[in-house]
């Protein structure tokens, strides 16, 4: 397991093996990881969601490589941590990178162990305190830390998947998730507009959450996906 709380990572990578290596790694310690394989996805996802790291091959297909996608962010005002990973690893390759906004700088190829332990020491110092291990939407709170929940003080059982679900829409708070967000962040896999795995389990955690007691915290916006959000003021309990 991580020796930091969860968090949400990025991957760009358009090597399928490497991408699988370091996502696979990454999610056995705790954390969740989305896999962009190009310059334009990477990019509209980098800047259209809320990351606490982005780890970005330099080198990528299509045209933007990972140079270009680290100075559209810091243009654009973006400060989250970027570790870019390149097999160019003479001197000057590092720096530029690293005057290109990069956070750090690894070489392919590398262990596993250098990446996680770099990725982490990024997201502990990006990281404001101790204080967001908990996370609060209206009366629902979830530890991050002890991976508890509870509902105006009620505690609420999640299983381990239903955790991961929760801490998403919550890190998420106010913002539309949309299936493809939820089952590649959760579920590990590319979207299937066939499957239907995010409303079963979205129905469960509504059961939990609703049971505690106060109005629905989950929203469906239909045709999209869900949305988590604390009840408008004078809202009734369901």
């Amino acid at each position: 397991m991580s020796e930091t709380l969860p968090w949400r990572c990025l991957l760009v990578e358009d090597d399928e093996a490497n991408a699988r290596y370091i996502a696979d790694g990454l999610r056995r310690m705790g954390h969740t990881v989305a896999i962009s394989r190009d310059g334009a996805d990477a990019l509209a996802r980098a800047t259209g969601e809320a990351w606490d790291l982005v780890i970005l091959d330099r080198m990528l297909p299509n045209g933007i490589d990972g140079l270009a996608i680290l100075g559209t962010l810091r243009n654009l005002g973006l400060r989250t941590p970027v570790l870019v990973l390149s097999a160019l690893s003479a001197l000057d390759e590092r720096v530029r990178g690293l005057k290109a906004g990069g956070d750090d700088y690894l070489a392919k190829p590398f262990a596993f162990s250098e990446l996680a332990a770099r990725a982490e020491a990024l997201v502990r110092r990006a990281r404001p305190g101790p204080e967001q291990r908990v996370l609060q939407v209206a009366d629902l709170r979830l530890d991050l830390g002890t991976r508890k929940a509870e509902r105006g003080g009620k505690p609420v059982a999640l299983q381990p998947r239903e955790f991961r679900l929760l801490a998403c829409l919550m890190l998420n708070a106010g913002q539309v998730m949309t299936r493809t967000m939820l089952l590649e962040a959760v579920w590990d896999y590319q979207f299937d507009p066939q499957t239907n795995v995010i409303d079963v389990q979205i129905s469960r955690l509504r059961t939990k959450l609703d049971g505690a007691g106060g109005p629905p915290l989950i929203h469906t916006e239909r045709g999209v996906g869900y949305r988590l959000a604390a009840p408008e003021p004078g809202e009734a309990p369901a």
